[in-house]
């Protein structure tokens, strides 16, 4: 066999893996070195994972993942995620489906402090829940609109998933997180204008809540100030070249520490519990990333990444049909797998074929364009059927509400989710009009 036909197998394989629910991470770190060893020999793996793994885990870029997850754990534990829910809640909630509106308004805020789209989803879930019960939403528009909400922690600065796709292309992280807040807002007034349209077909989906006083919203808004000040002294700094991405999440980490010991919400269990989970999701992100990083390797051995460039450069068919039929395949894709798994098998065979196709964008434009594109694509995949892993995660909280009503309730999301991956193909301006305006000379 060429090393083409090796590589096409060895991917085979892996979404096959995958389809019997092999971890990401084993399933790429095992077809990886078998295809390795096949093409390269023993010697020559034994070699490579001698000074790859040494990098790959002493690297500085990696060193913000687990701060921003820490950042977010310890958000979770100063109650952050109520005061940001009440707030959006009391201005709002006395509009038809505003209750539901006030939980997207949540997870945004949420998601701008944790960069998590599962954590967002499970902490907003816990809050809004019983709120959205107590006032008789329908369980569709209720799941679905917290399974919806929680993607938003994908997208909004911080993101995880961002920081590794800036890593794998070598782009500047910063820089990402800048051409990512535009869509990040588009998303979140996007899924409340779906709730709009969703209570205007039927009303007794999503019921009015009170009306609140004056002096009540401004109370609300008095308890988000953590937040508000988390948010710029992260994101500001790291965006006006104050704080290098590491160095921003650091101080997040402890920020939101300082914030749930002076609020009361931390406690000697939470803080062992916050460092515990934040090891355990650290560990498996880093086990997807070695696999990866060997997986990727035996691709480049088997030229399938050079080859598909090749083959779609002189195909002839244009730079938007190509990028059409990725975003197909991140759906299909968005069935079976997560969506940090996703951008970590395809970003090495996708990147390499946008960056040979002339979309009228210079090559750090397009990293950033296409960046942005794959993200939201592959939030997609956490609310579409089967897998949906948001949908699972609220769902699970909602018992009484049968899975396919959630999934039916997430599809105005999904319609939200396509009408704006066109706009952003159609304007890539959205995506970097900020960079650009922040641009340091």
């Amino acid at each position: 066999m060429s090393g083409f036909e090796i590589g096409v197998t060895g991917f085979v394989i892996l979404l096959l893996l995958l389809a019997i629910r092999i971890p990401i991470g084993v399933a790429m770190l095992a077809v990886g070195m078998v295809g390795y060893v096949t093409i390269a020999g023993p010697i020559a793996l034994l070699s490579y994972l001698k000074t790859e793994m040494y990098w790959r885990f002493t690297t500085d870029d990696l060193s913000v993942v687990p701060l921003f997850i820490l950042m977010g754990q310890f958000a979770a534990k100063a109650g952050l995620s109520a005061a940001l829910f009440r707030a959006a809640n009391v201005w709002l909630g006395h509009h038809r489906g505003g209750i539901a509106m006030a939980a997207v308004g949540g997870c945004a805020g949420f998601g701008a402090i944790t960069g998590s789209s599962l954590a967002t989803a499970a902490t907003m879930g816990q809050v809004a829940l019983p709120e959205l019960r107590r006032y008789n939403y329908s369980g569709s528009l209720a799941t679905g609109a917290l399974a919806a909400g929680g993607t938003l922690g994908i997208l909004i600065p911080p993101s995880i998933v961002l920081i590794i796709y800036a890593i794998m292309v070598e782009s500047n992280v910063a820089t990402l997180f800048q051409a990512a807040f535009l869509p990040g807002i588009l998303a979140a007034l996007g899924y409340i204008v779906a709730i709009a349209i969703v209570v205007r077909i039927n009303p007794e989906a999503g019921p009015a809540g009170e009306r609140e006083s004056s002096a009540v919203k401004r109370a609300a808004l008095y308890e988000i100030w953590p937040v508000l000040l988390i948010f710029i002294l992260v994101m500001g700094g790291i965006y006006a070249g104050i704080f290098t991405p590491t160095e921003g999440a650091g101080v997040g980490a402890c920020g939101t520490f300082l914030i749930a010991i002076t609020k009361g919400g931390m406690r000697w269990d939470g803080f062992v519990d916050a460092i515990l989970s934040t090891g355990s999701t650290t560990a498996m992100i880093f086990l997807i990333l070695i696999g990866a990083a060997i997986f990727n390797a035996f691709l480049g051995f088997s030229e399938l990444p050079l080859l598909a460039a090749d083959f779609f450069q002189n195909s002839g068919l244009s730079p938007f049909t190509v990028l059409l039929g990725m975003i197909a395949l991140y759906i299909m894709l968005g069935f079976v797998m997560d969506s940090l798994s996703m951008i970590l098998l395809t970003v090495p065979i996708f990147w390499p074929i946008i960056a040979g196709l002339d979309f009228g964008l210079g090559p750090d434009d397009t990293k950033l364009w296409f960046g942005i594109i794959s993200l939201i694509v592959v939030e997609m995949g956490l609310i579409t059927p089967p897998v949906g892993l948001n949908v699972f995660v609220i769902n699970s909280m909602a018992k009484d509400v049968p899975m396919i009503e959630t999934f039916k309730g997430v599809v105005p999301f999904i319609v939200s989710d396509f009408i704006r991956v066109a706009i952003i193909i159609a304007f890539p301006t959205i995506t970097l009009i900020l960079p650009k305006l922040l641009a340091i000379e």
